[in-house]
């Protein structure tokens, strides 16, 4: 399953909309799919599903506007990882 389908489908069952209304491009903070709280709960379900770390600096509204900037950032975050040395791995 591909980054995106894997974010759409958590953002789906976290809250509860219709599937035919989140589309990729859909303001998830702007439709009020999730708030603060939803927020760190998507950050903990990115580390636990793609063993991505976010940091403070990226918690940003562009990083996780929509699914696409999400699986976007997600995307980046693994190709960060990939291109580390295995001393400098995060935890």
């Amino acid at each position: 399953m591909k980054i995106f389908e894997k974010v759409r489908q958590y953002l789906i069952e976290e809250s509860m909309c219709d599937p035919d209304k989140l589309s990729d491009d859909t303001l998830i903070f702007d439709q009020g799919l999730l708030d603060s709280m939803g927020l760190l709960y998507l950050v903990q379900f990115l580390n636990d599903e793609f063993k991505v770390v976010v940091n403070d600096q990226e918690l940003i509204k562009e990083n996780f506007e929509s699914v696409n900037a999400i699986a976007s950032f997600v995307a980046g975050k693994l190709e960060e990882k990939k291109s580390l040395p295995a001393e400098q791995m995060p935890l």
